[in-house]
This record gives C-alpha cells, sequence and structure tokens, in this order.
C-alpha cells in the first residue's frame, strides 16, 4: 500500500489517485508545482486519537506548525480539535479559521513581549512556558492589564526520542524547555508571581518518533515531577505530552494513534494520575500522509555519474529533503510503458541541495506528471520565494469537491512590498 493509505491509491488504469480523483488531471487543470490534500485522510488520522480517548479527560491540540493552510485549520476546528501554535501570526490563523481562543495552546521558546499581550487578550487557554525570563515577564505583561496567564511549565525530561537531530527537542543539550532538575524550583516561583495562574505541565521531545517507550520514559519523568511539585502545594490540573507520533514515509512503522493512546492511558492509570486532564499535540501525524505535491518532469539530463530528472518544483517548494536529507517517495501520476532508469529527482533552483529524492527509479519522460507522497507536512508550511519562485496552489479534495484553498502566487506579489530607491 502507497503511503497515505486507502485515500491514495493507483487504479487499474496506471492512474494514481487520491480521494478518488486523477492527480494527473488535477496538476493539468491547476498547473504545477500543487499542493493537494485530502480531507477524509485527516479526518481518519485525527479518529483514532478521539476514539482512544473518549470519556477521559482530554484535548487533542493540532499542532500547526505542520500545515497551517487555513482550510486545514478549518477541518480540525469543525472536528473539535484544539490548536497548539509557537507564534502570533499562527494565533491569528488559527482565530481567522475559526478556533476557539480557549482551546488554543502557546508554546514557543521565543516569545515575544507583543505576542503574549496579544494572546493574553485573545484569551488563549494556556501558556507553555519554556524559561524563568519567559515566566517573569509574561507575569509582568499580565499583571500590568489585571489579569493571570494560565501556565504549565515545559519540562525537559531528558528522554532520546530517537529522532533526527534537527527535530529532537528533549535532550538536555537541546533549547527547549526547562532542565528536569530545575523544573520544581521554577514552579515554586511560578506559584509567587502575581500574573501566573499554574494550570499544567508540559513536555515535548520530538518528532517522527516511531516508538511508544520513548513516550513512557518521557511521562515517567513529568509524573514524578508532578508528584513532586503537589507536594508542595502547587494544583496541576492537566498533563500535556505534546506530539511528534511518526508517520510512514517508506518502511517505517510506527504505533497506531489509538496504540499509542491506550498505552499513554494505562501508565497514567498504574501511576494513579487517570483521572488528570491530558493534552495531545499531534501535527505530522493528522496531516502528513494527506497530502502530495505535483511537479511536472522538464528536462531528462543523462549523465556519466548520474541521470537527472528536472522537475518545476523545487526546495523551495519543498524543502525537507534538502534541510533533512528526508525520504519521500515520487510517484507517475501516471503509468508509463518502457524501460525504467535510476534518476535524481532535482529542481530549477540554483543549489547542488535542490532535490527531491536520489536514485528513483522511474519510467518518465518530458512533459509527465510526478507526485511526491507524504507532503501533507513541514512542505507548504516550509516554503519560501528562495530564486523569486512564487509559491505553489493548494487544492483541498473534499468528496467530489475539489477545493482551491490558496491561489498560486504571481512573481509581481513577490515584491509589491519593496521599493526602489529614488535617483
Amino acid at each position: 500500500m502507497l503511503p497515505g493509505g486507502p485515500h491514495l491509491e493507483r487504479g487499474g488504469d496506471g492512474e494514481l489517485r487520491l480521494e478518488g480523483h486523477a492527480l494527473d488531471a488535477l496538476g493539468a487543470q491547476f498547473g504545477t508545482p500543487l499542493y493537494v490534500y485530502s480531507r477524509a485522510a485527516m479526518r481518519a488520522a485525527l479518529a483514532p486519537y478521539q476514539r482512544a480517548l473518549a470519556g477521559r479527560p482530554h484535548l487533542v491540540c493540532y499542532a500547526m506548525k505542520a500545515n497551517s493552510s487555513l482550510a486545514v485549520l478549518q477541518t480540525f476546528a469543525a472536528a473539535g480539535c484544539g490548536f497548539d501554535i509557537v507564534s502570533g501570526g499562527e494565533l491569528e490563523r488559527a482565530l481567522a479559521a475559526g478556533a476557539a481562543p480557549g482551546r488554543i495552546v502557546f508554546s514557543g521558546v521565543g516569545k515575544t513581549a507583543a505576542e503574549m499581550k496579544r494572546a493574553l487578550e485573545a484569551g488563549v487557554r494556556c501558556f507553555n512556558v519554556e524559561s524563568v525570563g519567559e515566566l517573569e515577564r509574561l507575569s509582568a505583561l499580565a499583571a500590568g492589564i489585571g489579569r493571570r496567564a494560565p501556565v504549565s511549565l515545559r519540562v525537559n525530561p531528558d528522554v532520546d526520542a530517537g529522532t533526527h537531530p534537527y527535530i529532537s527537542t528533549g535532550l538536555k543539550g537541546n533549547k527547549f524547555g526547562i532542565a528536569h532538575g530545575q523544573a520544581l524550583a521554577a514552579y515554586r516561583l511560578a506559584a509567587t508571581l502575581p500574573g501566573i495562574e499554574v494550570t499544567g505541565i508540559d513536555c515535548h521531545i520530538g518528532s517522527q518518533i516511531t516508538q511508544v517507550e520513548p513516550y513512557l520514559d518521557a511521562l515517567d519523568r513529568v509524573l514524578d515531577l508532578v508528584e513532586a511539585v503537589e507536594a508542595a502545594g502547587i494544583a496541576l490540573r492537566h498533563i500535556d505530552l505534546g506530539g511528534g507520533l511518526g508517520i510512514t514515509y517508506t518502511d517505517e512503522t510506527p504505533p497506531r494513534a489509538d496504540e499509542f493512546v491506550a498505552r499513554v492511558l494505562q501508565r497514567l492509570d498504574e501511576r494513579g494520575h487517570g483521572g488528570r486532564e491530558l493534552l495531545l499535540e499531534p501535527g505530522r501525524s493528522l496531516v502528513g500522509n494527506a497530502g502530495v505535491l505535483l511537479t511536472e518532469v522538464l528536462y531528462l539530463k543523462p549523465g556519466e555519474a548520474k541521470n537527472f530528472c528536472i522537475v518545476d518544483a523545487a526546495m523551495n517548494d519543498l524543502v525537507r529533503p534538502a534541510m533533512y536529507e528526508a525520504w519521500m517517495a515520487i510517484e507517475p501520476c501516471r503509468e508509463r510503458e518502457g524501460p525504467a532508469r535510476v534518476w535524481d529527482v532535482v529542481g530549477p533552483v540554483c543549489e547542488s541541495g535542490d532535490w527531491l529524492g536520489r536514485d528513483r527509479r522511474l519510467a518518465v519522460a518530458p512533459g509527465d506528471r510526478l507526485a511526491v507522497l507524504s507532503a501533507g507536512a513541514y512542505a507548504m508550511a516550509m516554503a519560501s520565494n528562495y530564486n523569486t519562485r512564487p509559491r505553489a496552489a493548494e487544492l483541498m479534495l473534499d468528496g467530489a469537491r475539489v477545493h482551491l484553498i490558496r491561489e498560486r502566487e504571481s512573481v509581481a506579489e513577490l515584491f509589491a512590498r519593496e521599493r526602489l530607491i529614488p535617483d
């Protein structure tokens, strides 16, 4: 089965389809590069979290940094999700998509005073505070406008999630969170600050995690702190275990969401914390395999050492391969008869790091369209205008309907806010 599960399939006619729609035809109609998402796939990815948590106090907050397009946020808001945000801009996006402020948690290691003030005024559910300096600034800002900021402290449990070093967040060498050994003192301080209301505890150990055990190790260390903090007379209403559950790009076998949740709930029960509210912040696992990036083959360039398949999508459209050396499946939108060759699939950006896939066996010709799979997360959200390239359009498939949810940028829009210097 292709990454993306039952919503992405190749028919007997050789056509690659997402939610029943032929991707080659969508690329022809809307142009490339083009992001295409399945709303049904997003809902299907959310459902096991919600089923496993039914009957327990909980809040699933979509980690919107994975994909912050408004229609994606709208989909999860309508499905009952809260939102995990990491910037003032993400706060405004979530509100614009219909999110309830009381279901938004504000994470991030470098919140500015302006972002804090706006979030306080909006009435977000909780600030996940990552340092004593941030705690003191937030208290001063909140007290200055006659409020108390609801806070959970993000604790760094020093647990190795076994993932790429760029997306590991729970080790003591990472920039995130308050060190486990300093957390109790930070809670004691928080309880004395006039603008702070302590509500919970938070941790996040990384992204693209494919085993449950690191979560359970982190949870045990967090629960040790919960017990110490409450022994000091400071009540904690919720535990936020973060997100980071991985998806299948190639041969990874991450646990199912309901299996992951069941084991977390079991550990909470075993430790005597089963009645406490649990917050989870999944991102990639909700959207990663719900999207593809379509691109057209421009030229084939056989060489002595490498054969290059040059396409019209580039690292500005999809930076994960260049940034993380990420492997993402590449499939022809329409199968072609004839011998396959091994190609490096590369873009037109003037960088040797501009590649989408290396050593891929494909039967292709100029004018064919390819689909880069598992492109629903950390793809369009990380897109740029490098080389003055407009960002791609986005489609959302919803049953028989096809929605254009983001128009393709024009080149003129890219420099519309710039000014020449008068001679």
